[in-house]
């Protein structure tokens, strides 16, 4: 998709993410170095960890409890460099899919989109090219993220439309909350289950599972839980 393409589809409905795709010609050449003009106005993400942790207590989960207990309160802030992947194409179509009871967090993510760092855990060899253009992650908790933390990872997951995320593991405990976009999700029994935004989706440590997305693109909270996060996911062979 051209550039002048993507900031058409992103105008409409998230205005700072559309400024940002004007800019992403340059951004790729040099894509942690901030660009002219794209001052961030909050660089700590305090509002977008805030409107996260709000959501995440209002679902009111038993499974969220550890990862509530372990959140950062008074933790250090970081200044993260942005960089940007293709799969940012999707936000304004997740924007425009979420739904009420998620639309304030996905609002700010939108908003705050062009000054976070988004990554890729997997490279071309393992996943392949189709796979790399629809994926992507921003952490705003942990060992990169915005506030840092030791024992709880937290971000963002992006995956376009008919895209299968291979079946994985990790021995980080995981919760997933998608917040747009309907996906089906693959747990250790290996069946597929049709989820919708505001569910909690639980892996237990090296539990292995699987999403595949269908006609739209699935935005997701993901929450990561260990004694070890540097640690990587694997696919399974």
């Amino acid at each position: 998709m051209s550039i002048a393409t993507l900031a058409a589809l992103a105008a409409a409905v998230c205005p700072a993410l559309a400024r940002e795709s004007s800019r992403l010609e340059a951004a790729n050449a040099h894509p942690g170095e901030p660009q002219d003009g794209a001052a961030d106005p909050d660089p700590g993400r305090a509002e977008l960890v805030a409107r996260t942790h709000a959501l995440l207590v209002s679902l009111q989960a038993p499974a969220l409890g550890p990862f509530l207990a372990d959140w950062p309160v008074a933790a250090a802030r970081r200044v993260v460099a942005p960089s940007t992947l293709s799969v940012l194409r999707c936000l304004p179509e997740a924007k425009a899919d979420a739904p009420a009871a998620c639309l304030e967090l996905v609002d700010q993510l939108c908003h705050d989109a062009p000054w976070m760092a988004w990554r890729q855990t997997y490279t071309t060899a393992e996943a392949g090219a189709a796979f790399l253009e629809n994926y992507g992650y921003s952490e705003i908790i942990g060992l990169s993220g915005a506030l840092a933390s030791e024992r709880i990872a937290c971000g963002f997951l992006l995956l376009g439309p008919a895209t299968f995320y291979p079946r994985h593991r990790h021995e980080a405990e995981e919760v997933y909350i998608p917040l747009a976009g309907t996906a089906s999700w693959q747990g250790g029994d290996g069946l597929w289950r049709e989820r919708s935004p505001g569910t909690v989706i639980h892996h237990a440590s090296d539990e292995p599972h699987a999403m595949r997305t269908g006609s739209h693109a699935l935005l997701a909270l993901y929450l990561w839980r260990s004694a070890n996060l540097h640690q990587e996911s694997h696919f399974e062979r």
